[in-house]
Order: C-alpha cells, then structure tokens, then sequence
C-alpha cells in the first residue's frame, strides 16, 4: 500500500469517526454504549501496548542507554585440581 493511499484511507477513517461523533447525542442508547464499549476497547490495547513496549525497553536498556548487567553471560570454566 502506498503512504498516499495510506493516508487517504487514514482520512475517510477519521472522517467516519467524526461523523459518528456527530450524531452520537441523537443516537438511542444502545448505539451509544456500544460505541463507548469500542472505544474503551481501543483505547485499552494502545495503553496496553505501551506499557508492554516499554518495559521491554526498561528491561532490555535499564534507561539509561547501557544493557543491563545481570543478562551478560559469564562464561564458566573448569577448575583446576
């Protein structure tokens, strides 16, 4: 898919959501959970998804850019008798 045909389907996405917004406060009530029950779905994976992106991020960098220390391995070697 192209960035242009990309942004277009992006566009008509919003547009459609704009105008369910819109007609949202004459809508019956059901129409109306429904929609807050999507939206709070969506809005659940995203801060879902953020919070697992950065504790990856935290475990794999320790935020400050060094790897963590305790994942190195430590190559072990025979003792001598």
């Amino acid at each position: 898919m192209s960035s242009e045909g990309f942004l277009k389907e992006m566009q008509t996405i919003g547009e459609k959501f704009l105008l369910k917004l819109q007609k949202l406060p004459k809508a019956d009530p059901v129409e109306i959970v429904s929609f807050c029950v999507v939206l709070l779905f969506i809005v659940t994976v995203l801060v879902l998804m953020i919070i697992a992106c950065s504790c990856c991020c935290y475990s794999c960098c320790s935020c400050d850019g060094r790897p963590d220390q305790r994942r190195r391995k430590i190559q072990v070697r025979p003792t001598a008798h």
